[in-house]
């Protein structure tokens, strides 16, 4: 058959009769561990594998996946992979050819907490499941109102409370970051607050997500080429919705706040100008010297409201920079923060659950390239070299003092543009979602080094 059981290496075999299925799949798992190893396979290995699987399987009513199960982690693992892989995103196909996503997945394992596993695994998969359908779904069906309506409808029902700032609220309380990037689009503007809460919480998170549902760069307009799947812009503020939907279904007791900062970025007539200064929350004044810039616009909004909130760390996750993509690559979310202990805790959580992440610094010389003739700070430095750590340093300034934060660019890791390949389709990828959720499971005490966060 020429299969040589590498990672992700699946062929199909008949099974003529011999089982009740008609078909077996065989799915690669790389290099065995070696004997004595801890765990077995890697649980990312497993995901992976699953998914490669599943994927091979569309259009099938049913599946069962034998891969290693023995503990309750892999049995979680494989089961995420499969949910994951089964995903297809057809909402606009009318080929009534397309093979429909694998129906029911079954994971064999006889493991203790097997069931809770999957249980786990099927809400993680539920989460990550809505935002790449946020990502994939086109901006002419998804502008900042019809977001914020899917985050009061969706948000409402696993019990979230839901609080939308329309374009009159954003201005009269000074969102002027939000208001400046939105003006210019015919579809207005909105901050929605998506919070949850637990009687028994004693520590409580706050994620902030660059929600652009649409990207032309504004009057600094993209060239085309880079504007075509800029519906994915809004990926940040889809994995905070999603992990905040997560944190509530699986009833973690840690208190958890989001905030989705959402805006369309166009060119128009009224659309805020290069050398426009915005006023913004915080108080501090932005000089906007590059109207493409704008993400880093509604997160500073964002993150000055968030810090109102006390809590005791501030993520934000954004689709901020090509920066990222030309530093770290298409898989590789880059990650910095005011706090080293933060950074590296966020990144290793991240590797736990396959979202690849690396630390990234924030030197203090390049501050000096955001000053600006008439504003507090500029939107952008002149040089384009380190840019991403540029605009980390840029949201920095907007962090008050004593306030543990951390910015994680997915500029490349929220949507592939390339082919399949384990559990990620072609498309939205909804990147960051387990991490977030990853993160406040550790402040609600769930994961073995919730102090260390």
């Amino acid at each position: 058959m020429g299969f040589s059981g590498k990672a992700e290496e699946v062929v199909k075999i008949p099974t003529l009769g011999a089982l009740p299925a008609p078909v077996a799949v065989a799915v690669g798992l790389g290099d065995a561990p070696q004997d004595g190893a801890e765990g077995g396979y890697d649980l990312e290995t497993l995901r992976r594998a699953a998914g490669a699987a599943v994927r091979s399987l569309a259009g099938t009513a049913s599946a069962a996946l034998a891969l290693p199960a023995r503990t309750a982690a892999e049995a979680e693992a494989v089961a995420l992979g499969g949910l994951l892989g089964a995903y297809d995103f057809t909402r606009y196909r009318t080929n009534g050819d397309l093979k429909p996503p694998v129906g029911e997945l079954t994971v064999l394992s006889g493991a203790a907490g097997a069931e809770e596993a999957v249980a786990h695994a099927t809400t993680l998969a539920g989460s990550v499941t809505l935002v790449r359908d946020l990502v994939n779904t086109p901006p002419s069906d998804l502008w900042p109102a019809r977001f914020a309506e899917i985050a009061q409808e969706t948000g409402g029902e696993a019990g979230l409370s839901v609080e939308v700032l329309d374009e009159v609220r954003l201005k009269e309380d000074g969102y002027g970051g939000i208001i400046g990037v939105g003006q210019g689009s015919i579809n207005p503007p909105r901050l929605v607050r998506v919070a949850y809460s637990h009687p028994e919480a004693t520590r409580k998170v706050a994620f902030v997500g660059k929600g652009i549902t649409f990207d032309s760069g504004g009057l600094s307009l993209k060239p085309s080429a880079s504007m075509d799947w800029m519906k994915s812009d809004m990926g940040g503020a889809g994995a905070v919705f999603g992990a905040l939907l997560a944190i509530a279904r699986l009833g973690l007791p840690v208190n958890a706040v989001g905030y989705l900062c959402l805006a369309e970025n166009m060119p128009s007539g009224s659309a805020q100008r290069p050398s426009d200064v915005l006023h913004t929350y915080s108080g501090k004044t932005v000089e906007v010297l590059d109207t493409d810039a704008e993400g880093r616009l509604v997160l500073i909004d964002g993150i000055a409201r968030a810090a109102e909130d006390e809590p005791d760390v501030i993520i934000d996750v954004a689709t901020l920079t090509g920066a990222q993509i030309v530093a770290l690559g298409w898989r590789t979310a880059g990650v910095m923060s005011n706090d080293d202990d933060l950074r590296e805790e966020i990144v290793r959580i991240a590797g736990e659950q396959g979202e690849a992440a690396w630390g990234m610094p924030l030197p203090a010389e390049l501050r000096k390239g955001l000053d600006s003739a008439v504003a507090d700070i500029a939107n952008l430095q002149p040089e384009r070299w380190g840019s991403m750590l540029a605009a980390g340093i840029f949201l920095r300034e907007f962090v008050p003092a004593g306030v543990r934060w951390a910015h994680v660019d997915m500029a490349g890791p929220a949507f592939n543009k390339g082919e399949p390949h384990g559990y990620t389709p072609k498309g939205g990828t909804g990147a960051l979602t387990r991490t977030l959720v990853a993160v406040a499971e550790r402040y609600a005490g769930n994961g073995t080094s919730a102090q260390a966060v």
